[in-house]
């Protein structure tokens, strides 16, 4: 027996109007279409399934028990479509984003903001953390993509076991920076061996950015041992204005006090490298659609010169 969906939903639809007009309405189909359909799934079925009278369409005893069942697996392939379309449409969903610090606060927000006013139905899961746990949360699936902060040869940072993507959004420069206690500092080119000597406030071992500050100083075989070490960006600028130390901080999170005149920027000798922020996923697992429809904002991102 290999009946159709089409002929069961036809059959639907008269059980439950007990009208062949009704069901013809339903489902936008002439009556005669609707007639020959239950014509032909009763030939299928070798027995009758409904009676006409005056008082309109009866279910025979079979038909009562063959439409418990239809009405059942129908309601459910319906249900499917409906919360399908939903999704389509982008009425409803869900995307799991990991964000580092600096991403999450001076490139990320505008987006959010973006997309949620276009698709208030759709939840978004913001897992604020690290570079290294936001890499690993994405390798165990509990994230769909991540936007972090990635070192100039980050290609050269994965594993070939990893399946990822990995897009270039933009661009921003790490500075060093300083208070008025150390003006010696300012309106002058520093070397990196001078500046090493001076204390630090930076983030803490583990973290990418701690390790990208070390790797600067080790390529000019210098090593230096912070002061101040912190969990947070955003401590840094704060303490170096009070004159804690020199601070290393991405620009971003350093601008409104160096136009207040609470820090100044310290020129190098030695440019420190840009860093980039970049959009990752993997390539071995599909994004759902509300995933793929929050990528493509990042589509009218001028090109990376």
């Amino acid at each position: 027996m290999s009946v159709s969906f089409d002929s069961y939903k036809t059959f639907y639809y008269v059980a439950k109007f007990r009208s062949f007009t009704e069901a013809a309405k339903a489902l936008y189909v002439t009556q005669p279409t609707v007639t020959h359909a239950i014509q032909t799934l009763e030939k299928e079925l070798g027995c009758i399934l409904f009676q006409r009278s005056r008082k309109g369409v009866s279910l025979t005893p079979e038909a009562v028990m063959l439409y418990e069942h239809v009405k059942t697996a129908c309601e459910h392939i319906f249900e499917a479509e409906n919360a399908l379309r939903a999704k389509k449409e982008l009425l409803e969903g869900q995307i799991r984003i990991g964000a580092s610090e600096t991403t999450l606060h001076f490139f990320l927000l505008p987006f959010l903001k973006q997309f949620k006013t276009s698709h208030p139905g759709v939840k978004i899961k913001v897992n604020n953390t690290s570079t290294p746990a936001a890499l690993a949360a994405l390798r165990a699936g509990h994230i769909d993509f991540a936007i972090l902060v990635m070192r100039p040869d980050y290609k050269g940072a994965f594993l070939p076991r990893d399946n990822f993507s990995v897009t270039r959004l933009a661009g921003f420069q790490d500075i060093f920076i300083a208070g008025s206690d150390f003006s010696a500092l300012a309106g002058r080119q520093v070397t990196p061996r001078e500046l090493a000597g001076y204390p630090f406030i930076c983030m803490e071992p583990g973290t990418v950015t701690r390790q990208y500050l070390d790797d600067f100083f080790l390529s000019f075989h210098l090593t230096i041992s912070p002061d101040i070490e912190l969990a947070t960006t955003d401590l840094i600028t704060p303490m170096a204005a009070n004159n804690l130390g020199v601070g290393f901080v991405p620009l971003p999170f350093a601008e409104n006090a160096l136009e207040e005149g609470k820090v100044f920027a310290i020129r190098l000798t030695e440019t420190v490298p840009e860093r980039e922020i970049c959009v990752i996923y993997r390539t071995d697992t599909p994004l759902s659609l509300a995933g793929n429809a929050f990528l493509r904002l990042f589509s009218a991102l001028p090109e990376p010169k």
